[in-house]
């Protein structure tokens, strides 16, 4: 098992790529899915590893990168799996238990509603695991999580697939206290941190949360 934090590039937006470099962490493994490796050259890095069909790739980085001897695991473009689950795979084989995942909101609406669904495979839940553009976070909550942040950011919590039981949480504007949470209701929707740090407990169900930085690049 690794103990190293896999950074996984998609190839959705990037809204401000300064807030985005700022995710890189020293010690990262960066992985690639096909057009993420765009989004790791721009910031001036070179991925450890590109998964995918590379249809997103620029010919001019697959040139740059051939040219690194970057490893680049190739599929064919009539698959069962996104290129972005395939890398999320590779990760996991290669022993990672923390994964963040870049880039992966935004743009098409059908590719942002599938990677959340895909953050609800059930190996996924058992491990660290969330989406950051460097703007905003997201993550599932199934039992117990600290926020870290600054005062003012906007927290959502958005019930997902069902009702979100017994939800508490503690440092935001409008707190919760062991209440339930449907997902018609829009009660939990733009919250803001009192401090630079917020927790939030769930009973039962799943619960999503979108952490919205008030000022990402500082």
């Amino acid at each position: 098992m690794s103990t190293a934090r896999a950074l996984i590039f998609a190839n959705g937006l990037l809204p401000d790529m300064a807030s985005a470099r700022m995710l890189v962490q020293p010690g990262d493994v960066l992985y690639a899915a096909d057009g993420g490796a765009n989004h790791i050259i721009r910031l001036g890095l070179l991925p450890s590893i590109v998964v995918g069909d590379l249809d997103s790739l620029t010919e001019e980085n697959l040139q740059k990168l051939l040219a690194s001897s970057v490893r680049i695991v190739r599929y064919p473009q009539e698959k069962d799996l996104t290129d972005l689950e395939l890398t999320i795979n590779c990760a996991l084989d290669e022993g990672h238990q923390r994964l963040v995942i870049v880039g992966a909101l935004g743009g098409r609406l059908d590719m942002t509603l599938s990677n959340l669904s895909l953050l609800t495979r059930p190996d996924l839940l058992e491990i660290d695991v969330s989406l950051d553009d460097g703007v905003e976070q997201v993550f599932y909550v199934t039992k117990e999580v600290l926020i870290s942040g600054k005062a003012g950011d906007i927290i959502s919590l958005l019930p997902w697939g069902g009702i979100a039981e017994q939800v508490t949480t503690k440092g935001l504007r409008w707190e919760l206290n062991d209440e339930d949470l449907n997902s018609y209701e829009t009660r939990s929707i733009s919250n803001e941190m009192r401090t630079g740090e917020a927790k939030i407990c769930i009973g039962s169900g799943l619960l999503l949360c979108i952490h919205c930085r008030k000022d990402p690049s500082e």
